[in-house]
């Protein structure tokens, strides 16, 4: 190939690549392939070729915008990248597996020095989902000191200091310990939940005292569970498996 057919091939592939909303950029790159010095040989033809490359590159990333900004949310191990108290069902393949056995959730690391000894509840709701039925304890000031979870083969419970037993509906039963919260002080909602479900059947707080707050849950099924926290507000989230 000659020269000559080299430069109208290059001039070609470049115009038809910038189109016609650059005429002014074309009509420059247009006069350096023809009017440049024949003495630079190869180089001079390298050179150019870098420079027409970067000249389209510049003007695609210009005319898509600049890039978006990514805001990262922190979220504990096991929760949900959401804040929504809902998460989608694309949300909960980032979820902890159901276990059937007892388990401890820490809370303090992530308080600091300076925390509350106490947690406040504020809110405490219930829902169901495909394959898991879902309570929600909502805290007003952080995390409690840690939460420990208990299954049990039946669905009678202690309330409190008293003793007095007391039986849910359901065939087994979980008891959710929060040790480091306060139930009595922000939270003026019901503490007593008779579901329907087939997971969750019945959830009633049996203890509230000296910084311990409890939670039996009478449940159906397999009486499998996962428990973690979410943020944005804080709350812990106990599942119950359905299926």
């Amino acid at each position: 190939m000659s020269r000559e057919d080299f430069r109208r091939d290059l001039r070609g592939a470049f115009e038809s690549i910038s189109g016609p909303s650059s005429p002014s950029l074309s009509a420059r790159v247009h006069e350096a392939l023809v009017d440049a010095p024949e003495r630079r040989g190869p180089v001079w033809f390298a050179g150019l070729a870098v420079a027409v490359i970067a000249v389209i590159l510049v003007g695609v990333l210009f005319a898509a915008g600049p890039l978006s900004h990514r805001q990262l949310i922190p979220v504990i191990p096991g929760s949900s990248p959401s804040p929504s108290t809902k998460p989608s069902p694309t949300a909960d393949a980032s979820l902890p597996a159901f276990i059937c056995s007892s388990s401890t959730l820490d809370g303090q690391p992530l308080n600091g020095p300076s925390a509350a000894p106490v947690k406040f509840v504020d809110a405490v709701r219930i829902g169901t989902h495909t394959g898991y039925d879902r309570i929600t304890i909502e805290f007003q000031n952080g995390m409690p000191i840690s939460v420990e979870m208990r299954p049990q083969g039946n669905t009678t419970f202690a309330q409190g200091a008293s003793g007095q037993q007391v039986k849910l509906n359901g065939t087994s039963g979980l008891l959710a310990t929060i040790h480091g919260a306060d139930e009595h002080t922000a939270y003026p909602g019901t503490t007593e939940f008779k579901t329907g479900y087939n997971g969750l059947v019945e959830a009633r707080q049996v203890e509230d005292f000296e910084g311990v707050v409890q939670w039996g849950l009478g449940l159906g099924g397999s009486g499998c569970y996962r428990a973690f926290y979410m943020l944005n507000p804080i709350r812990l989230v106990i599942d119950v498996q359905t299926s």
